[in-house]
């Protein structure tokens, strides 16, 4: 890397050296950028000085020494803590912090108010993917396109950028999103490998099957946002809600059978059960979104 090269890479100031801000910081100074860093716990931002950071005392001192300023904190709380007293007139705030979409929409107003431009981040990596290429990693950002595109190269440094829209509280929203689907799989995977766990099965055989199953019923996500863009629920059904819901005493004997509690289906089960009894067999199971939707007094 060339002197030329580095003296191009943007400065910026980060609040907070936990796992994650620690593996963001140190991407962007292996980029050779120059980083100021903060941490409520010196101890942590200290240990990055190696590393080539520069170490502010208080989090006013850090967010001073940069026009780019990036928070990744423990809560919303953090950010107001770390804030407080800080000038941010003339900033461009990204907080990389996980929150909801309103923490994000206020936010934005609060950083708006104290004359700063202004960017909220869901992060879909764990530390270890960060700096790491082909990775996976990627950061949804929303808020301020201008600042986005302005600071689109350093912020793709630590990893990808996906950037979802004008309103503030649509990274939360993406992250939360998706988020949620993992759990619910996970969810899914561990009652399947609590059904097997009475018989001679070895889970490292069963395992690939599961992968394998896991991923050819995946791509079901784009029939379902088909169906809910067009408002046809009943559109390339291969197997309706009716003939699914059939199997449930199925699910539910063999937990039992198993000595497996179900609560990690029933949920769902009963979702299912709700939205036929409605008169919604012939759909896919789609329409078991309207169920979940307070707004329709479901």
């Amino acid at each position: 890397m060339t002197d030329n090269a580095v003296a191009s890479r943007t400065p910026l100031t980060l609040l907070g050296a936990g796992a994650m801000g620690t593996a963001l910081a140190r991407a962007w100074l292996a980029a050779g950028h120059e980083v100021t860093v903060w941490n409520r716990t010196p101890s942590r931002a200290e240990a990055l000085a190696a590393d080539g950071a520069t170490v502010a005392r208080t989090a006013a001192e850090a967010v001073a020494a940069h026009r780019l300023v990036i928070t990744c904190l423990l809560d919303d709380a953090s950010v107001d803590g770390a804030l407080d007293g800080a000038d941010l007139t003339g900033r461009d705030l990204v907080n990389l912090t996980t929150g909801t979409p309103a923490e994000g929409r206020a936010r934005a107003a609060w950083a708006e108010a104290r004359g700063a431009r202004f960017l909220d981040g869901g992060i879909m990596a764990v530390p270890p993917m960060i700096g790491v290429p082909d990775s996976g990693g990627y950061v949804f950002y929303s808020g301020s396109h201008e600042m986005f595109e302005e600071h689109r190269a350093t912020l793709a440094v630590p990893a990808g950028t996906r950037y979802v829209g004008a309103d503030p509280g649509f990274a939360a929203l993406h992250d939360v999103a998706l988020l949620s689907a993992m759990n619910g799989m996970f969810a899914g995977m561990a009652h399947a490998f609590a059904l097997i766990g009475p018989e001679d099965i070895a889970p490292k055989d069963f395992a690939p099957l599961l992968v394998d199953w896991l991923t050819a019923i995946a791509p079901a996500a784009h029939q379902t946002a088909d169906q809910l863009e067009s408002g046809d629920y009943t559109k390339d059904v291969v197997s309706n809600l009716a003939m699914q819901a059939a199997g449930i005493p199925t699910f539910l004997r063999t937990a039992e059978e198993q000595h497996v509690s179900p609560e990690l289906l029933t949920p769902y089960l009963e979702l299912m059960k709700r939205r036929v009894d409605q008169g919604h067999g012939d759909e896919d199971g789609t329409g078991m979104i309207e169920l979940l939707d307070l707004r329709r007094g479901a």
